[in-house]
């Protein structure tokens, strides 16, 4: 699990099963888009998105609404997939854009600033730049990635 802001986590499904770890993070809502866990005290939310397949909008509005309603309700939120790489990215990319105003280029760069293993699936990316009207292809997203790693 990495921190990108005081608020927001990323991170892979056997975090979200550590109910340890998560109270020392003080996590106290995880958005989930492997497999649901629940504690008691932690909102939770999963949404059964698969990796490779482009996202349907209601589905990346519903994710990125719940983040900025629990950061509103000032918990710390971890946004958790299988592996931590893709669709956890995704939805934490989504999540910084929309709650902080950054451009996608940006919210990738401070993802992959501080959780080196990002990276967007090619449909996942596609459906980010479809949802929020910005053309960044996928190779321009790599590039940074790995402007990003040195």
């Amino acid at each position: 699990m990495n921190q990108i802001r005081p608020w927001l986590y990323i991170g892979k499904y056997r975090d979200t099963t550590d109910l340890l770890l998560l109270e020392a993070h003080q996590i106290g809502a995880m958005l989930q888009l492997a497999e649901l866990v629940e504690h008691p005290g932690i909102t939770s939310l999963y949404l059964p998105v698969d990796d490779g397949v482009p996202l349907p909008y209601p589905m990346l509005k519903k994710g990125v609404d719940f983040v900025k309603t629990q950061k509103d309700q000032g918990r710390k939120v971890l946004v958790s997939c299988g592996a931590g790489i893709s669709r956890s990215a995704t939805f934490a990319i989504a999540a910084l854009k929309e709650i902080e105003g950054l451009n996608l280029s940006d919210a990738f760069r401070e993802i992959n600033l501080h959780h080196r293993e990002t990276l967007p699936h090619p449909a996942l990316w596609k459906s980010l730049c479809d949802y929020f009207r910005e053309e960044i292809s996928y190779s321009k997203m790599l590039a940074l990635r790995r402007a990003t790693a040195s």
